[in-house]
């Protein structure tokens, strides 16, 4: 991606996180490389396991300890006060984790959906106090003025009977009225990057669309980009213009999704749409992806993927790490069979 610079809203760079426990180190970000341009939609793709959560986690800052960042730069293009032709940029990675700056940040400019909404929202909280708590803490408005702006972000999220659901707690709530409200939550400050990790994982399929349709009018309504955490290759399709596959730890490849798609290189990358069911192809049989992603403690030497990979090359991809190539321009993979 080479936008112009004033498009530029985020980039990750060479970002390694680490967990040290008894048993040894986790790499579970390891060198991770990403840019996100303002309104764009960009995809993290791969299994469990990979690091996709934990880079989101990076970007606010809430990796779980004993995570923490060892090396790398999360740089933040932030419009300067009163000059919105300038940006400043911020690296989020070498700001204190509760300091005034990255607080003021997290949920307010960079703001996250998770996984689970249930066990995301305060339980014992009404979804209107939830979310009239984000606004005070950003907006600093009274507390009328608050809860005029929940019964508005209600009605723009979908919320049905904002009147009344304002005043229910989660329990009461089904699972998409939940994630309607986390992500009203989310928008309730007008966010310029939402993180969306696996938001309708739990969903079934026609509250999915919904919410996917919902995102999607959300973001045009308040210009956002969104960085979509996902395992769901059709999520992938229908929403993201760049996709970016992990596995282990490692981006293994980039591009945008038309390419992804239609000219995949690495063989994970392969095997990943190969497990995917297509419209109106009714006779080819689903095949599942060989072999499990390895224990953290144990990575294989070389590429960590060699062990389920189909085009392995002995002495070459159990030996030594593969490079990063750009096979076209925006295009990258890493992987010794495009040297």
């Amino acid at each position: 991606m080479t936008p112009q610079d004033d498009q530029r809203l985020l980039e990750i760079r060479n970002l390694k996180v680490q967990f040290a426990l008894e048993e040894g180190t986790v790499r579970a970000v390891d060198g991770m490389n990403l840019a996100i341009d303002r309104g764009q939609t960009v995809g993290v793709v791969g299994e469990s396991g990979c690091g996709k959560s934990v880079t989101a986690q990076a970007l606010l800052r809430i990796v779980p300890k004993p995570g923490e960042i060892v090396e790398g730069e999360l740089l933040y293009y932030r419009p300067t006060d009163g000059d919105g032709g300038n940006l400043h940029v911020t690296d989020l990675a070498g700001l204190p984790a509760n300091g005034d700056e990255m607080r003021d940040i997290r949920g307010n400019e960079i703001v996250m959906v998770f996984q689970e909404p249930m066990s995301s929202l305060a339980p014992v909280y009404t979804i209107g106090h939830q979310i009239m708590e984000a606004i005070g803490l950003h907006q600093h408005v009274g507390k009328q003025e608050a809860r005029e702006r929940t019964l508005e972000i209600l009605q723009r999220v979908g919320m049905p009977q904002p009147s009344q659901t304002i005043d229910s707690y989660p329990h009461q709530m089904s699972g998409g009225m939940r994630q309607r409200g986390m992500i009203a939550i989310a928008l309730s400050c007008n966010p310029t990057l939402l993180i969306a990790d696996e938001p309708t994982t739990a969903l079934d399929v026609t509250t999915q669309g919904q919410i996917l349709e919902l995102m999607q009018k959300l973001q045009n309504d308040f210009g956002m980009a969104i960085m979509f955490i996902t395992h769901d290759l059709g999520v992938v399709a229908k929403m993201t213009e760049y996709v970016t596959v992990m596995y282990l730890g490692k981006v293994v490849e980039s591009a945008d999704v038309d390419t992804i798609f239609h000219d995949p290189k690495h063989p994970y990358t392969k095997a990943l749409l190969r497990s995917m069911p297509r419209m109106g192809v009714k006779s080819r049989r689903l095949e599942a992806v060989t072999g499990m992603v390895p224990d953290p403690f144990h990575v294989p030497p070389g590429c960590p993927f060699h062990p389920r990979c189909e085009d392995f090359i002995a002495g070459r991809c159990d030996a030594e790490e593969p490079p990063w190539i750009e096979t076209e321009p925006g295009h990258g993979v890493r992987c010794v069979l495009y040297e």
